[in-house]
C-alpha cells in the first residue's frame, strides 16, 4: 500500500469544477493552523454545513478515486455546530476521507482534517510513522485554533468535539481519548507478523519526500523513542470517538483502555474471521467501558478509501502498485460499504454530540 503514497501525490487533490444535478448543502475550505511543534502551519481541510448559493466542486476527485460535491469557501450556516476531527491513515490525506466528511457536514457537523506531516501522501517515511504523539498534537492544535479563531469560534460548539480516525488515524484518535501504546508489545507484534504492511514499511528502507521516493533508515522499534511513544496524549476536550481499523490494535496498554471515559464506537472492516490481526479490534473494544463494537461484512481495509473509478485498478497496476486497492474481488461494492459505515458513524456522533 505504501506505493500508493507516490501515486496519490501525483493525483493530489484539487477542487475540480463540477455542475451538480441537485445542489449540495456542504461547504469546504482549506485553512492553515499554526504548529510550533511542526515548525510550519498545518494544512487542514474543513467541511461544514452550508446552504449558501455558490459554485460547486468535486473534492478529492482524481484519476483513481471519485470525489464528493461541496462548495469551496461558501458561507457556513448560522449557529453552533459540533466539531469532528478527522485523522487519515498512513500515506493518505484528509481528502481521502471526503466521502465521510461530506456526509457528516451534511448532517450539521464541522469536520476538520489535517494532512499529517511525515505520514501523508507524498510526504511519508518509516521513521515518522510511529511518532503518533505528533499526530495527536496536530489534532489538539486544530481544537485550540478553531475554538479561538475569530473566523470559527462563533460556529464551533466547544463543548461538543469528537474524533474519527482510520488505520493509523484510528490509533491517533484512540490516543487522543487516553489510550497509550506499549512499545515492546508493538515490537513483539512486528517480530511475529513480519509480513504485515506496517512492519514491512518499517523494514523497507525507503520513504517519500516531496512526492519522490528516497532512502530512509530502517526502523528498529525496540530502539525507538519509548518515552514519547508511550506518553499520554489525552485531550479532555474530546468527548466522543469513532475508531475504524486501528493500526496499533495489538499494542495498547490495557489499563489505559479501561480508563477511557468518552463514548467510543469501534469498527472493523470485514466479516468475522477475515480481519487482519494488525487491526483486529474486538478485544481492544471490550476493554473500553461502554464501547460499541461493530463489523462491516464483505469489506476489507481498503474499503474505507474512496470509491474507485472503473479502470482504477488497471491504472494502479500499470504504475507498479501491486496492492489490490481497487479490484474489489470477493468484496461488496465499496459504495455499499460506505453506506453501512456512514450509518454507524453518523449515528454515533448524532447520539453523543447532539
Amino acid at each position: 500500500m505504501k506505493r500508493l503514497l507516490l501515486l496519490t501525490a501525483l493525483l493530489s487533490s484539487a477542487f475540480l469544477p463540477w455542475t451538480a444535478f441537485a445542489e449540495t448543502a456542504i461547504g469546504v475550505t482549506t485553512i492553515s493552523v499554526p504548529s510550533m511543534q511542526r515548525g510550519k502551519p498545518l494544512s487542514v481541510d474543513v467541511w461544514y454545513p452550508s446552504k449558501a448559493k455558490a459554485p460547486e466542486a468535486l473534492v478529492g476527485d482524481n484519476r483513481i478515486f471519485t470525489g464528493a460535491a461541496a462548495k469551496p469557501d461558501a458561507a457556513i450556516d448560522p449557529g453552533h455546530h459540533p466539531l469532528v476531527l478527522l485523522s487519515h491513515g498512513s500515506g493518505s490525506r484528509a481528502q481521502g476521507m471526503t466521502w465521510i466528511a461530506a456526509r457528516l457536514a451534511e448532517q450539521g457537523f464541522i469536520v476538520a482534517g489535517p494532512d499529517h506531516p511525515g505520514t501523508t501522501s507524498g510526504d511519508s517515511t518509516p521513521i515518522a510513522t510511529p511518532r503518533i504523539w505528533e499526530r495527536t498534537q496536530d489534532l489538539s492544535n486544530i481544537i485550540t485554533w478553531m475554538t479561538g479563531d475569530a473566523r470559527w469560534q462563533a460556529s464551533v460548539d466547544a463543548a461538543k468535539i469528537g474524533v474519527i480516525g482510520f488505520s493509523l488515524g484510528a490509533s491517533t484518535a484512540l490516543e487522543l481519548i487516553g489510550a497509550r501504546a506499549d512499545l515492546n508489545a508493538y515490537a513483539d507484534y512486528c517480530d511475529r507478523y513480519t509480513m504485515m504492511m506496517d512492519c514491512q514499511w518499517f523494514a523497507g528502507g525507503f520513504g517519500f519526500v516531496d512526492g519522490k521516493r528516497v532512502a530512509s533508515p530502517v526502523v528498529k522499534l525496540r530502539d525507538f523513542d519509548k518515552a514519547h511513544f508511550e506518553q499520554s496524549n489525552l485531550d479532555p476536550r474530546v468527548t466522543s470517538a469513532v475508531i475504524v481499523d486501528p493500526g496499533l490494535a495489538t499494542a495498547f496498554k490495557a489499563d489505559s483502555l479501561t480508563a477511557i471515559k468518552v463514548p467510543t464506537t469501534v469498527i472493523n472492516l470485514g466479516s468475522p474471521g477475515s480481519v487482519p490481526v494488525a487491526v483486529k479490534a474486538d478485544m481492544l473494544s471490550a476493554k473500553i467501558p461502554g464501547a460499541q463494537y461493530r463489523q462491516i461484512p464483505g469489506a476489507n481495509h481498503f474499503s474505507f478509501l474512496p470509491v474507485c473509478k472503473p479502470d482504477a485498478q488497471d491504472v494502479l497496476s500499470e504504475s507498479g502498485d501491486a496492492d489490490p486497492i481497487c479490484d474489489g474481488k470477493g468484496l461488496r461494492d465499496r459504495a455499499e460499504v460506505h453506506k453501512d459505515a456512514e450509518k454507524l458513524i453518523v449515528e454515533a456522533f448524532e447520539t453523543t454530540l447532539k
